[in-house]
Order: C-alpha cells, then sequence, then structure tokens
C-alpha cells in the first residue's frame, strides 16, 4: 500500500498496543515500523532494474525480518524510553504488530510480497484491494486522530483509535468477499465468451473496489474486461490480446526473461517495438487509460536489452506519463457507475494487436 497508509495503519497499531503505558511515542514508534518495510527502495540506486523489480517486498516484508527487528528492538525501546512504564513484551508486540499488518496488508495488493523470502522467493498476492484506496485509509486516520485529542489513559482514546481500525479492517474484509464475488461474474461472463480459459486474475482499478479489471488466459491470449458492481447486469465485454509470447524465441528461458516472467505470473504479453526491440507488458497493473481508450501505455513494461550475440543480459523500465485529464477522469468516474467504456459498446470481443 502506499506510504501514507502505511505510516497511518503502524501509527493506530501502535497507539492500541501500547498508548496507554507510552503516551505518544507508541504511535510514533508504530508510524516508524509501518514505513520501515518500505524503505529497501532505498537500495534501488546500487541495483539493476531486475534486481530492483524482484527485491521489493523481499526482505524487509519477510518473516524473518519481523521476527529479528522485533527481538533487537524490543530491547533497543526498552533502553532507550526505560523511563516509560512499558514492558520489553509490549514494545516488542508494537514492533511485530505494526511490521506484521504491513506485511499483511501488502499481500492483498497485486505486486506481490515475498513473505517466507529467504527459504522461498515465491510472492504471495491477492489482488483485493488496490494499492492507495480512501476507502480503507480515511477511517483508520479519522481514528487515530480523533484519539489523539484525549490523554493516554483516557478510554474514550482508546475506543476511537478501536473504532477507525475496526471500520477499516472491515472494509479490508469486504474487499476480500467482493474479489471472490466478482470474480465468479468474470468466471460466468466468461463461460459464453472463452469457455476453454485456463485461469483469472482480477483487480480493482484505482483508487477504488466497485470496478474490476478481469485477466483471462487464453491458449494464445488473454481475454481482458472490466465489471462494476453497479454495471445493470453481470454481463461483460471482454477485449482479446494475443500474447505473442512466440517472438522471445530462444530466450524463453534465459534467465533474465524468466525472472521477469515469474514476477508477471505468466500474465505478460510481448511486443515489437518500432527500432526492433522486444517490450514485455505486465496486464497485472493496467494501463495508463484504465482501459478506457485505445490509447493507453501499459503502466509496467520492460524492454529487453541484449548483448553483441543477441542474449537478453537486463531489462530497462521506464514509467509512462499519466494525463489525469478532466476528459479521461469523467469517463472513469462514469464507467464506476455503470456506463459502459467507449470502446466496449460493440458488441462480441475486440482484439488488440
Amino acid at each position: 500500500m502506499d506510504t501514507v497508509t502505511q505510516i497511518t495503519l503502524g501509527a493506530a497499531v501502535g497507539e492500541a498496543t501500547a498508548g496507554r503505558e507510552g503516551g505518544a511515542k507508541a504511535p510514533m514508534w508504530g508510524a516508524a515500523f509501518g514505513l520501515l518495510p518500505d524503505l529497501d527502495v532505498l537500495a534501488n540506486p546500487f541495483l539493476t532494474n531486475l534486481q530492483a523489480l524482484t527485491m521489493h517486498r523481499s526482505v524487509t516484508h519477510s518473516l524473518v525480518f519481523v521476527a529479528l527487528v522485533g527481538l533487537c528492538g524490543a530491547y533497543g525501546l526498552r533502553r532507550l524510553h526505560d523511563g516509560l512504564p512499558v514492558s520489553t513484551r509490549r514494545w516488542g508486540a508494537l514492533i511485530v504488530l505494526a511490521l506484521g499488518t504491513h506485511i499483511g496488508l501488502d499481500c492483498l495488493t497485486t505486486y506481490g510480497t515475498q513473505v517466507f523470502w529467504p527459504f522461498s522467493t515465491y510472492p504471495i498476492l491477492h489482488g483485493a484491494i488496490f494499492i492507495i484506496d480512501p476507502l480503507y485509509t480515511v477511517p483508520l486516520a479519522a481514528g487515530l486522530l480523533v484519539s489523539l485529542r484525549w490523554p493516554p489513559t483516557a478510554a474514550s482514546r482508546r475506543w476511537a483509535n478501536y473504532a477507525g481500525l475496526a471500520v477499516s479492517s472491515g472494509y479490508l474484509l469486504f474487499t476480500v468477499l467482493n474479489k471472490a464475488y466478482v470474480t465468479r461474474v468474470f468466471d460466468e461472463a466468461l463461460s459464453e465468451t472463452a469457455p476453454q480459459y485456463e485461469r483469472i486474475f482480477t483487480t480493482p482499478t484505482p483508487f477504488n473496489n466497485l470496478l474490476w479489471q478481469g485477466i483471462a488466459e487464453a491458449e494464445d491470449g488473454y481475454y481482458v474486461g472490466a465489471y462494476s458492481l453497479l454495471d445493470p447486469d453481470a454481463s461483460v465485454d471482454f477485449r482479446y490480446i494475443p500474447t505473442q509470447h512466440d517472438l522471445l524465441g530462444d530466450q524463453w528461458d534465459n534467465p533474465v526473461v524468466k525472472e521477469v516472467r515469474r514476477f508477471s505470473r505468466g500474465y505478460f504479453i510481448v511486443r515489437r517495438d518500432d527500432d526492433g526491440s522486444l517490450l514485455i507488458h505486465d496486464l497485472r497493473f493496467g494501463r495508463t487509460d484504465v482501459g478506457l481508450t485505445d490509447d493507453g501505455e501499459y503502466l509496467f513494461t520492460y524492454r529487453l536489452q541484449r548483448d553483441a550475440g543477441g542474449s537478453v543480459v537486463g531489462i530497462a523500465r521506464s514509467e509512462p506519463a499519466v494525463d489525469l485529464n478532466a476528459a479521461l477522469l469523467r469517463r472513469f468516474f462514469a464507467r464506476i457507475q455503470g456506463s459502459p467504456a467507449s470502446h466496449s459498446r460493440q458488441s462480441g470481443t475486440r482484439s488488440d494487436d
């Protein structure tokens, strides 16, 4: 999730764990440890693009990291704040819960979190919530900020913070249940369009949990569609996108390509750029137009870099500019409310080359 949400969650967890004994120090340290796992991005200038891509949400998002930091941090905070009536055990609980809730929340997004590093680099992801969702963050922040109006020992302070945590956690549960429902909707719609599809990945579109994208893998392509909970019915118009995986040729099992394939969980397409280089687009993260036009660029695109012999030796990734113009925002909000996207008004499926 975004930095503001993780800091807020850490602070709320810190307040709930040790606020009565630790006063303002509890939410402060909760916020710090809630932010800590995402500081792995500070290593990016010293890493290749591929290393930065795969190392994010690995070491600092693992259970091993939680255990080590929790143990060392508990004793450190106990010595640093020896004047506070907070035990080593409670400081440890604060740290473990701040780190653990950060990691758990990240597991519900689309990127992938290597919880069991270094024993396994398999990324855990569920794709139930977008990385920025105000309906999760605002109640959490409101409960925390209201609670800080009262002294640490006041019952009102604890209950205000508990209320924020309860509402945000309830919304989080809704996103998980909602994903299960939306996935069934896509599955039923695909029974007519692509009954032989192999698997499907569903994920919410930016800043909401109403409008969802579904990516269904078929033999030589993907069926990509959108569904909103406010749509008048459960029908979904899909566009067909050929994989063109054959463009990779003998580089399919190249270590760099294999790592990109692993990161994408197999939901990728390959295209040849105008200069002849190959591009891999990760479909899970969508496009700059939120799939509402025919002109958007994929948000996660990797240009394969080759040596003199033609072998892939690395990737280059540049983030396309997102033009949040008024027309696109109006179309996006209209689509959330159930209006069809302009390119979806045709019956049947579309094919993107």
